[in-house]
């Protein structure tokens, strides 16, 4: 925690050398990434430690957020253009006077409110990082605008923060979902071969109704590839793929497949306070992309707000067909069918010899449509050939998160999908189905007019 605060006061510090010079404050503005950068990564702090950020829950808040700050920034660019007619229900108002507006200091502003409003249950510690960074912005900025000019910069962006947070009250399913992960009154269907609750925690439903909630994107019904019929002949599919998968994990637990290990671990992301989402770990690589190319204020904005609302589609329509299909987790179907009554995945260990299972149904994965869907949008921006390193696990020492180098991101996001085989928890048809998924989410999201 110490240690992100620490860097973002670096990256504040980096930006405050390039202005050493500057002694007269009506300087021309060379707008950089310095806002969304930062605030992005505080991001990744406040989601990974506030209760109820569950991943599509995470993703549909920072979608929102960075919405906000593109919609409070995108007047000031001759290449972008604002997204409030293209959604019949969202009325932003542009500035009156635009040349009044410092767009920086709007979009700074915009985000100030923004993690305001989305996280208000977030800790003490992480209110306090958001008023600690968001103060230190904003002294950072402000000796570069004059005074009238900043006063109606701030205004103008957290009206739009507001304006946006307004808009996502009427998101029944979605708004404030952090309070209401799971629904008393749902019941998983009582068939053979269906999803229900699971062991060890055997934990309700996680947001059964997810299905439900505003998409960003093409509002055109996505059609998912049906997974495998369920079967207890050997011969099937899913009998095939469960062995695959239980042997895999035999084997991890035995020593051997380091490589499959790492990548499992690598891409975990889904164990509660130890690390951030999986749907966030995208906006992690984007931050690391961001920084590499120095990319402009607005082109940031765009290249965020993308992102984001291709990872919050990404949940909403992978969770629909997750309660679509009910397709139960390989745990079941090995201790079940198999027979192999004391199987465990490795999935976030507990130091005691417990593991874990997520608490909804299997398939399609959650994990490969996220992936799929941010991958899609990030080479829409920097290429299809973009080769990168992840670093957003560099220095853990509780799991192996030392840095993996990719030729793509659809390399990336094809390896994060089979990252779930050998921690146990999905069937390799999952994965698939879910790049697949969130090729198409991603598609419907890139396509927005914004340029």
């Amino acid at each position: 925690m110490k240690k992100l605060i620490t860097v973002l006061f670096a990256l504040l510090l980096l930006f405050s050398c390039q202005q050493d010079q500057v002694d007269d404050i009506q300087i021309e503005r060379d707008y950089s990434m310095r806002a969304p950068l930062i605030w992005n990564q505080l991001y990744l702090e406040v989601e990974r430690y506030t209760n109820g950020y569950r991943p599509p829950v995470s993703a549909r808040a920072i979608a929102y957020i960075n919405l906000a700050a593109y919609e409070a920034g995108v007047h000031g660019s001759s290449r972008f253009q604002s997204l409030s007619s293209y959604y019949d229900d969202l009325d932003i108002d542009a500035p009156e006077y635009p040349d009044e507006i410092d767009w920086e200091v709007a979009v700074h502003h915009a985000y100030d409110k923004a993690f305001e409003l989305f996280f208000p249950t977030a800790p003490s510690q992480q209110q306090f990082q958001i008023l600690e960074i968001g103060t230190a912005l904003q002294n950072r900025i402000q000796p570069e605008v004059e005074p009238t000019i900043y006063q109606n910069s701030r205004t103008f962006g957290r009206y739009v923060a507001e304006t946006i947070f307004e808009w996502s009250s009427s998101d029944e399913w979605g708004h404030k979902a952090y309070l209401k992960n799971t629904d008393p009154h749902y019941f998983p269907p009582d068939q053979e071969g269906l999803w229900k609750p699971t062991y060890p925690d055997f934990l309700p439903a996680l947001l059964p109704h997810w299905g439900k909630v505003r998409i960003f994107g093409s509002n055109q019904e996505l059609e998912t590839i049906p997974p495998p019929g369920f079967s207890t002949a050997e011969t099937s599919q899913i009998y095939q793929e469960a062995v695959e998968t239980q042997v895999l994990v035999n084997e991890i637990k035995a020593g051997q497949h380091e490589e499959d290990y790492w990548i499992a671990e690598f891409w975990s992301d889904d164990c509660p306070i130890l690390t951030f989402t999986p749907a966030a770990r995208w906006i992690s690589i984007t931050n690391q992309i961001i920084g590499i190319e120095q990319t402009d204020l607005f082109e940031s904005l765009a290249v965020y707000a993308k992102v984001s609302m291709a990872l919050s589609d990404a949940g909403v329509s992978c969770w629909k067909a997750k309660y679509e299909y009910n397709c139960l987790r390989p745990i079941d179907y090995i201790r079940e069918y198999i027979g192999d009554s004391d199987w465990n995945t490795v999935m976030c260990p507990d130091g005691s010899g417990g593991y874990y299972t997520p608490n909804f149904p299997s398939y399609p994965s959650g994990h490969a449509s996220f992936g799929g869907a941010a991958a899609f949008v990030l080479e829409d921006f920097f290429g299809t050939d973009y080769r990168f390193t992840d670093r957003s696990h560099e220095g853990r020492t509780e799991f192996r998160g030392a840095p993996r180098t990719y030729n793509s991101f659809r390399e990336a996001a094809l390896e994060n999908a089979y990252s779930r085989v050998p921690l146990g928890v999905h069937f390799q048809a999952d994965s698939d189905a879910g790049v697949e998924l969130g090729w198409a989410v991603g598609s419907g999201v890139r396509s927005l007019p914004i340029q």
